[in-house]
């Protein structure tokens, strides 16, 4: 379980705050890739929710971006790190499952956050109580058909392409999604998928990619366009509710 506020802090001391996390630079390349894509679907909006700030990339390049943006965020040190080097987003120290919100958001971000919690479907009918007919929300998950667990399961090195990796464990997570199980999951939280893409040829699992170039990791991100989402290490969907095209 991961998602008590216990939890949620001991893996920010384990993984975002600590300096000994020696893959940080390629999970960082792909943030700031993914930014670019997002950026663009937030023009027009006039407030933002982002469901966690791990790394805080996505905070950094976004938040400008827009008048109002709030950051739910259940580790109490990530909190404090907020209000601190972001005076200007307002940081909501709880779980996503206790957010309760007045007015809809234009977007929500809910990115590398279905794979972590309890019950994703229960979680994404919470969530729909806070978007309108036009808000959207951006949902980003680690994909298990990705090329590298492909090519794990063909080696012997894990059983089945959604077995959680050691990694996978490290950072909290309770699932790998595939596109069709996202899609199912959002549909039965009450969304319908608006556009769904890929990011990132992930060639092989982070620990054999150490010595990769940062133009490397770089060519790999701007690799993805060319290539289907169901072979990339990250899936990406924009959602709306479901409600929002009835006649």
């Amino acid at each position: 379980m991961t998602d008590s506020l216990e939890s949620l802090e001991h893996i920010a001391q384990r993984y975002h705050l600590s300096d000994e996390v020696p893959d940080r630079f390629i999970e960082s390349a792909c943030q700031h890739y993914c930014c670019d894509w997002i950026a663009g679907h937030l023009q027009g909006a006039e407030s933002v929710l982002e469901l966690g700030y791990g790394d805080g990339i996505t905070l950094s390049r976004l938040s400008p971006l827009v008048p109002s943006y709030r950051v739910i965020e259940g580790a109490k040190s990530l909190a404090e790190r907020v209000r601190r080097e972001h005076p200007k987003v307002e940081v909501l120290h709880q779980l996503f499952e206790e957010h309760q919100s007045a007015q809809p958001y234009d977007r929500v971000l809910a990115l590398h956050v279905l794979e972590h919690v309890d019950d994703p479907v229960s979680l994404l009918r919470h969530m729909a109580n806070w978007m309108g007919p036009d808000s959207e929300m951006i949902v980003v998950v680690p994909n298990s058909e990705s090329l590298h667990r492909r090519l794990a399961v063909l080696m012997g090195l894990q059983p089945e392409l959604d077995t959680l990796s050691a990694r996978d464990k490290v950072v909290g997570h309770q699932r790998v999604y595939d596109l069709a199980g996202l899609i199912a999951d959002l549909e039965a939280g009450g969304f319908e998928v608006i556009e769904s893409k890929g990011f990132f040829l992930k060639t092989l699992p982070n620990s054999m990619m150490l010595e990769y170039s940062e133009g490397l990791i770089a060519g790999l991100n701007a690799l993805s366009e060319q290539l289907p989402a169901q072979l990339l290490a990250n899936l990406a969907v924009r959602v709306r509710l479901a409600s929002a095209s009835d006649g």
